[in-house]
This record gives C-alpha cells, sequence and structure tokens, in this order.
C-alpha cells in the first residue's frame, strides 16, 4: 500500500499537476494540506474521474486538508482534540485498510516570537497529546502531513539562516523529537540517512534549482506498522513542473499485514 503526503499549496490552482502526478504514480491513499478552497470548491468529480474517494475540510482563502483513497474511508475526527475554539481546517483522522491515517498541516508558527508561534507551540502539544493516546490503542496509525517542522541540522539547507525561524527554532525542534520519543518512526529520515534530503523548496531565489530545501513533510508510524515499512520516497521532480507547489510529495511503501503477521 503506497501512502503518500503533498502540500498542494492550492488544490484548484495546481489541479492538473495533482491529477498528473496521480496518473503517473498511482499513490493509494494521499493526504493534501494547504487547499486554500472552501469546503464547497473541492474538485470532487475531477478526484473520483482520477480513482479516488475523497474527505476534505476545506477552509476559505488558507489552510484545508483532505484524504483521497482509493479504499473506503471511515471518517473519525476533522478536529484535533483540545481547543473547541480552534477554527483552523488542519487536521483529519480517517480508518482505511485497519490503518488510522493522521492527515495534518501544522501552523506554521511565523513570525517569531508573536502568537502565532504561540498557536504553533499550543498545536503541538494538542498533537503529542493525541499521538500518546493512539499508542495506548496499540492499532497501526500514520501521522502524515505537512508538520512545518525542520528536525535537525541536516533538514535544512542553512542551519545558521533559520536559528530565530519558527520552523526551526529549538522549541519547536526540541518537542518534534519528543514526539518521536514517544515511539513514532520518521519513515523518511529511517530511509534516507544522507544530508541534502528535503521536501520544500522556496519560489525566490532559484532555490529548487540551487537545491536549498528544507524537510518538512514528515511520515511518522507507530510500532503497530512501522514493521511493515518497505521503501519510501520523495518525488522531487514534481517540484520543477510547470506552477507547481512549492512542496514536492513524499511516499512510503507498506507490505501487507499478513505477510509480516505483527498487526
Amino acid at each position: 500500500m503506497k501512502i503518500a503526503t503533498y502540500n498542494i499549496n492550492s488544490i484548484n490552482g495546481r489541479l492538473p499537476v495533482l491529477l498528473r502526478w496521480l496518473k503517473e504514480e498511482s499513490p493509494d491513499i494521499v493526504c493534501l494540506q494547504e487547499l486554500k478552497a472552501p469546503q464547497e470548491r473541492f474538485p470532487l468529480k475531477a478526484v473520483k474521474d482520477a480513482g479516488y474517494q475523497a474527505i476534505w475540510h476545506g477552509e476559505k482563502s488558507w489552510n484545508g486538508v483532505a484524504v483521497l483513497s482509493r479504499f473506503e474511508i471511515v471518517e473519525v475526527t476533522r478536529e484535533l482534540p483540545g481547543e473547541k475554539e480552534d477554527g483552523h481546517s488542519r487536521y483529519l483522522e480517517v480508518i482505511i485498510n485497519q490503518v488510522l491515517i493522521c492527515c495534518l498541516y501544522l501552523p506554521n508558527g511565523n513570525p517569531y516570537p508573536g502568537p502565532k508561534f504561540e498557536y504553533k507551540m499550543a498545536w503541538i502539544k494538542r498533537l503529542m497529546k493525541r499521538a500518546k493516546i493512539l499508542l495506548k490503542m496499540e492499532v497501526p496509525v500514520v501521522i502524515i502531513g505537512d508538520f512545518n517542522i525542520i528536525p535537525t541540522d541536516r533538514d535544512v539547507y542553512k542551519p545558521e539562516k533559520f536559528s530565530e525561524n519558527a520552523l526551526f527554532r529549538i522549541e519547536v525542534r526540541k518537542a518534534f523529537k519528543q514526539l518521536i520519543g514517544q515511539g513514532w518512526t520518521d519513515s523518511i529520515r529511517l530511509l534516507f540517512k544522507e544530508d541534502g534530503v528535503y521536501t520544500f523548496w522556496d519560489y525566490f531565489r532559484n532555490a529548487y534549482g540551487r537545491n536549498a530545501g528544507l524537510r518538512l513533510d514528515h511520515i511518522l508510524l507507530s510500532p503497530k506498522i512501522a514493521p511493515r515499512l518497505l521503501e519510501g520516497g520523495i518525488d522531487r521532480h514534481v517540484r520543477g513542473w510547470e506552477k507547481s507547489s512549492d512542496h514536492a510529495p513524499v511516499w512510503i511503501m507498506l507490505g501487507d499485514k499478513n505477510e509480516y503477521g505483527r498487526n
């Protein structure tokens, strides 16, 4: 089963890019972020014509997350527990093929310091609390999406340039490390141990051409599903397509549970 995450950066504006990538790479499950479309403007017909079911949580102008799947999708929740007044569309929790998928678009947090950074840290704490509960359930869980977190110096082309950036603040990196410490597997880092493994390149200063990138998009696996990890990758070439998102799709391949007999 091939599971992918892709910050599409406007699903309607970049629909041709999305459909081309779906046709060429044929992922089974796709978690999308930054739809930048209200609920009623999600391009459901085009997604269905491409062979996918969809559940989405839209928001006017900004944010928005969606899960596309070749299999049946059962929605669990579209709110990250912990703050009833949070109106941002940043979280979807669904069940597909007996796997719990948590699709997220974590807040950027800039500028630092300020209320946006405080909101980001509060959101991370809510996520950590939810993640801990999910681990206790002892079921296969995938937490996947645009975390807006650069975990370590190895995940950014020039660490010194980002010391005061909310993506790379020490508080944020510490929180990510604590999240992983609960027992989650950072699948892409496990598979690719070298430096220069990026998922995002800014539109400015020829960042993509210079490979001046950041690793922001992550796929975390619970202990019940981590043994099924076979391979993964970053479809870096998609970032070079015309009118593409500033993120590249990131994916993993999971073996069948019966093959491993662990979950």
